[in-house]
């Protein structure tokens, strides 16, 4: 019986990195480089003249892409277009067993008297009982004493910090370290964050988990060192390019830096997506009581990690669809996961139910705005305060009921309207039209709103700007 001919090689050009392996382990001098760029990859590949070839295989060997040379089993394909290499091929042989998650473990804490530390401390506790021993980042006042303690602390909990050499370097550390299925994080403030955003939109465009704690100082530019929610606007419609969104947590107190970045940390792996938490300058700083939880978090490996063992050897990360259609289908994956977090909407009223006003506020902002609603009360005007806690998605809902039947609507902030412009898109998209006209409390620069401002704003006196 005659012997099967052998394959002759077959290049897809798309494919070919243009390496030149192929071309050392080629006898014949069959393979050449070209002097053309491929339009659709920007790289050069290889060119076949296959008179003289033997049909040896060492340069299908030799090749490290494996959809780059190929056997010719029937010839060359005309009109090729570029498509996933498992649509064309099937998926690659291999005898890695199916990967499935390694699910993370619950772990008793010992009871502990609470501690006075600063909101960065905290959050940084926040991290290490969620289970995150892989922090990068760059310094930047004022959220630099977050990642100084977990310099101290990692290396002593076999975890890993490193400063990168910028705010560029740190996101896509964080990519790769996030890529592995581990907890990763890191520490910023508003123009470091700026710079992350690049790798933000990989990291929501390749579905990975990740902490980005934004203690946010005064702008634009590099503005000031002074608390102000310059980046409400930022982390709930800037994320990078394209179709981005990420759960944005908005703590009030030193004890919520701790209790939600461990939230950050379950809902980033929980929706496989970054989570911010976006601090104030002066909550980054200031000192409060702070109790630990009773149990924290040592954390698995997911299904879907490329973890570099042999189970997650088939996994793949990325971001790039290149035809419009997968593109698409992604996008349509993504918003779809979009409008499931919004189940994670929460907020906090505080003598909202037979509020005739209703003082809406954030972060540090809404302890002062606490304090005036008390104030008020006591002077005998029905005040309450709304606290979104996430600021995206918006708890719409719970703002709804907040204020139906109130007279008065005032925003407390420390910007020009970044909070007002969300609770109006808010209620807009949730058909809300009939509602007061909004007022507003608003300081800029680094200054915070204070107790006198909103008293004098909701008593109807003249304003004074200290």
């Amino acid at each position: 019986m005659a012997l099967k001919e052998r394959p002759k090689p077959f290049l897809l050009p798309e494919y070919c990195k243009g390496c030149g392996r192929c071309l050392d382990a080629c006898a014949k001098d069959c393979i050449t480089l070209s002097d053309q760029i491929n339009p659709l990859t920007g790289l050069v590949p290889v060119e076949l003249d296959l008179a003289n070839c033997n049909a040896c295989g060492l340069c299908m060997d030799a090749c490290p892409e494996p959809y780059g040379l190929r056997p010719a089993h029937e010839g060359e394909i005309q009109d090729f277009e570029l498509e996933d290499p498992a649509k064309l091929f099937g998926v690659k042989p291999s005898d890695a067993p199916e990967p499935i998650d390694l699910p993370s473990e619950v772990l008793p804490l010992p009871r502990t008297e609470p501690l006075v530390i600063k909101g960065t401390y905290a959050s940084a506790l926040g991290a290490l009982l969620a289970g995150c021993r892989h922090v990068y980042g760059y310094p930047i006042t004022p959220s630099t004493e977050g990642a100084e303690l977990m310099a101290k602390f990692l290396p002593k909990l076999d975890g890993t910090f490193i400063q990168a050499v910028s705010e560029v370097a740190t996101v896509n550390m964080m990519y790769g370290t996030a890529g592995a299925g581990l907890p990763t994080m890191t520490f910023t403030s508003s123009p470091g964050f700026s710079l992350m955003l690049e790798g933000v939109s990989y990291m929501i465009g390749a579905e990975l988990p990740g902490v980005f704690v934004d203690v946010m100082r005064g702008g634009p530019g590099l503005g000031n060192i002074a608390p102000e929610q310059s980046d409400i606007k930022l982390a709930c419609h800037g994320l990078g390019h394209g179709n981005t969104h990420a759960i944005t947590l908005a703590p009030a107190t030193p004890q919520e830096m701790l209790d939600l970045t461990i939230l950050a940390f379950e809902l980033s792996f929980k929706y496989r997506n970054p989570v911010i938490l976006l601090g104030d300058g002066y909550l980054g700083q200031m000192t409060g009581k702070v109790q630990l939880p009773e149990t924290m978090i040592k954390p698995g490996i997911p299904k879907w990690a490329v973890y570099g063992d042999a189970m997650h050897r088939k996994n793949v990360i990325t971001s790039i669809f290149l035809t419009e259609t997968d593109l698409e289908a992604h996008n349509v994956h993504l918003n779809a996961k979009y409008e499931a977090m919004k189940v994670e909407a929460r907020s906090e009223s505080f003598l909202c139910d037979d509020a005739e006003v209703v003082l809406i506020a954030c972060n540090t902002p809404a302890r002062t705005a606490k304090g005036a609603v008390q104030d008020l009360r006591n002077q005998g005007v029905k005040a309450g305060l709304f606290r979104p806690i996430t600021l995206w998605p918006f708890p719409v809902e719970e703002l709804k009921k907040a204020i139906h039947g109130t007279q008065r609507i005032v925003v407390v902030e420390a910007s020009a309207g970044q909070l007002e412009d969300e609770v109006r898109l808010a209620l807009s998209k949730a058909g809300v039209r009939q509602f007061p006209e909004i007022e507003s409390v608003r300081r800029m620069g680094g200054i915070l709103p204070q107790q006198s401002e909103i008293m004098t704003r909701v008593l109807g006196q003249k304003e004074v700007l200290a």
